[in-house]
């Protein structure tokens, strides 16, 4: 897990033109995706396509990441941060100190890591991505990570966050940041938006787990 500190970030949609900032609390970010074999050992599930202990996990749904979350959280004696309602009713309990998912303004901080274009790096040297990938997934941490230590935020799998992506126009479907191995570069930058249904499963979505700043 990476400390991150309090701070702000704008963000921006392309379909509505739309803008706005976001000031952040401290908060710790997975310097990874979560890979195969950690999602195994709290799971005891292999839902991935493609298999490989350090290959990042996909094929979940933002539910499966929702759960995993809370798994991890007891496993490791924290308080989880998520009620699960029933049907598609969750609550966040913003005291918690268990694992969760980031929000879409976490992510973006995060990715940027202090920079100011549209990624952190040259894609090539930061990024799995359909020009580099060969078609396929591949192990964290193959490519530089950004100023602040953080692996695979562009390329490699999307991941999940927490926030709704438009609820008026698309409902409960979920934000996906950071492009994946078969996206074009266009897709792989900070600032990229994608949306998918919560209980969808794709073998280029995969996530990162955050926790709440103890700072």
């Amino acid at each position: 897990m990476i400390a991150v500190g309090p701070g702000q970030v704008t963000l921006s949609d392309r379909r509505t033109q739309r803008r706005w900032s976001v000031a952040l609390e401290p908060y710790e970010l997975g310097a990874f995706p979560v890979t195969q074999a950690q999602y195994a050992l709290v799971t005891g599930e292999r839902p991935s396509a493609a298999h490989g202990a350090r290959l990042p996990v996909e094929g979940v749904s933002w539910w499966d990441a929702v759960r995993f979350c809370n798994a991890l959280s007891h496993r490791e004696g924290l308080t989880p941060a998520y009620r699960l309602l029933g049907g598609d009713d969750i609550e966040w309990r913003l005291s918690a100190d268990g694992y969760r998912l980031p929000t879409e303004a976490e992510w973006e901080y995060a990715c940027r890591a202090g920079t100011t274009g549209p990624r952190y790096g040259p894609l090539d040297e930061i990024a799995w991505y359909r020009g580099n990938s060969r078609e396929r997934i591949h192990e964290v941490g193959g490519r530089r990570p950004n100023p602040w230590g953080l692996y695979d935020m562009l390329g490699n799998v999307w991941d999940w966050c927490w926030d709704v992506y438009d609820a008026e126009v698309y409902g409960t479907y979920r934000v996906l940041r950071g492009g994946g191995w078969f996206d074009e570069h266009w897709s792989c930058r900070a600032s990229v938006r994608r949306r998918s249904h919560p209980t969808f499963r794709v073998d280029d979505v995969g996530f990162r787990v955050a926790r709440s700043g103890r700072r």
